[in-house]
């Protein structure tokens, strides 16, 4: 059986990888782009700063800034329509997951017309489009080194997962000082959202010789990391190693696919607007002990890497102290759950419950599981993570 692995053909880390975009971009010979970015980076004085940096050295920038939280297909068309008229001939993305999975169907629209729906799935999108280059500012989503992007198509309330090698970066910048602001509430959800990227990795059925070691490295980095980075957001050790993290964790789970967890989470982001790391989080302790039994050696190995069971503790212990290690750290982290997040309202939540599961499953990303759920299981642990 044969596997693909793909991650960007440039790839820059470090202090001030962001200052490398002006060069990686008149190396293509590239003299004018469009930025997707949103609001707040505008009026943080980040996407200024870009925009400045580009211009210093002759290079046009026109700026989309209206992407919202979870893409709807209206901001990429938005986007698209921006680009046709303004001519550039590249896309630069600036900010969270949201950003970079706009700019990246943005990108390939104008070899490949809408409708966005025809490319929801694997290998569903047909030519290459405009180079994108992809500026991280969250330690999460690992968007920047993915084939991935998730919209939400908003006349059917369902996030259209899209997989193909057309939409994967050009050239990552991953600067983990555009993190050092990051507030302890959005540090702990994409937190662990990059966990979660480590371990579905991992246990995935699709999981590779290539995807494990950085899957492991990725679980590894956020256990020494995170809760450092948590409580103090200026440790730079602590913030350059979650964003190592997310970064290796995007090239695992781009590689291997993700499973349950983000099969499960991507409805309640289309139905209720909870971010996607949050929902992540939720989600992930009831379906860990849902998989165990599916992969119970790996989630062994997880708690192993961890440091949440004695090396020698067996594989049962160490998978049951990784489930109650995981409901721990949410709580420390004061992630809430599904019944305690604001916008979340327990009858409606009730009678939506097997559209969720219908969503979920139709994702694919289910079957990737240690465990592959019916439609009744969905809806039961979505009824044991409320």
């Amino acid at each position: 059986m044969t596997s693909q692995f793909n991650i960007p053909s440039t790839l820059i880390t470090g202090a001030g990888a962001v200052k490398e975009l002006a060069p990686q971009l008149q190396r293509r010979g590239l003299k004018h782009v469009l930025l997707v970015t949103d609001a707040f980076m505008v009026s943080c004085g980040l996407a200024p700063r870009v925009v400045a940096d580009l211009a210093a050295v002759g290079i046009a920038v026109d700026v989309f800034a209206e992407v919202q939280p979870d893409p709807s297909e209206d901001n990429v068309l938005a986007g698209f329509a921006r680009l046709q008229a303004t001519g550039a001939q590249a896309v630069v993305a600036l900010g969270g997951g949201s950003p970079i999975d706009c700019a990246k169907v943005i990108a390939v629209l104008p070899a490949n017309p809408p409708p966005l729906s025809r490319f929801m799935g694997r290998h569903q999108v047909p030519n290459p489009g405009l180079p994108l280059f992809a500026i991280p500012t969250t330690a999460g989503t690992g968007s920047e080194v993915t084939k991935v992007a998730v919209i939400t198509d908003t006349a059917r309330d369902v996030k259209m997962m899209m997989l193909d090698a057309h939409l994967l970066p050009t050239v990552a910048l991953v600067d983990y000082e555009l993190t050092l602001s990051m507030p302890p509430s959005l540090t702990a959800a994409v937190g662990v959202d990059t966990l979660t990227h480590g371990i579905e990795a991992f246990v995935s059925r699709l999981a590779t010789p290539l995807t494990d070691p950085l899957a492991l490295s990725c679980i590894r980095l956020v256990g020494e990391h995170l809760e450092t980075a948590w409580r103090e957001p200026g440790h730079r050790a602590a913030r350059e190693g979650m964003m190592l993290a997310a970064t290796q964790g995007g090239m695992a789970f781009a590689n291997s696919s993700v499973a349950l967890v983000h099969g499960m989470s991507r409805p309640i982001g289309a139905l209720f607007h909870v971010p996607h790391g949050i929902s992540n989080a939720m989600l992930l302790p009831t379906v860990t002990r849902f998989s165990v039994a599916g992969a119970l050696p790996r989630y062994a190995i997880v708690a192993r890497t961890l440091g949440w069971t004695s090396p020698d503790a067996c594989d049962q212990d160490a998978a049951d102290a990784l489930v109650s290690g995981l409901e721990a750290l949410n709580r420390r982290l004061n992630i809430p759950r599904l019944r305690d997040y604001p916008k979340m309202d327990a009858d409606r939540f009730g009678g939506l419950l097997e559209k969720m599961a219908a969503d979920a499953l139709v994702s694919g990303s289910p079957q990737n599981n240690p465990v592959v759920p019916t439609a009744k299981q969905v809806v039961e642990l979505y009824r044991q993570a409320w």
